[in-house]
């Protein structure tokens, strides 16, 4: 339950970030914020089952919240198009 919460407010963090970092026309600040934090907890999950430790040192943990929050920004970007 820890990992959980923890992953929540990491998401927050890249939700922003990921917003900031992906350029068109963007979800909002609150969909931003939502994608940050599925993008964080599917980055953890993708993390983890590939070998890699899902979660460390904040930089580290915000960092992998980021990447699978600009993946899952770019594959709703790519069906949102369809």
């Amino acid at each position: 339950m820890h990992g959980f919460i923890w992953w929540i407010i990491v998401g927050l963090i890249a939700g922003f970030i990921t917003g900031k970092l992906m350029r068109g026309e963007g979800f909002g600040f609150f969909v931003d914020i939502i994608v940050g934090i599925v993008g964080a907890l599917a980055g953890g999950f993708l993390m983890t089952h590939l070998g890699f430790a899902g979660e460390g040192g904040m930089l580290y943990t915000i960092c992998v919240a980021v990447i699978g929050a600009v993946i899952l920004t770019f594959l709703v970007r790519l069906i949102k198009r369809a």
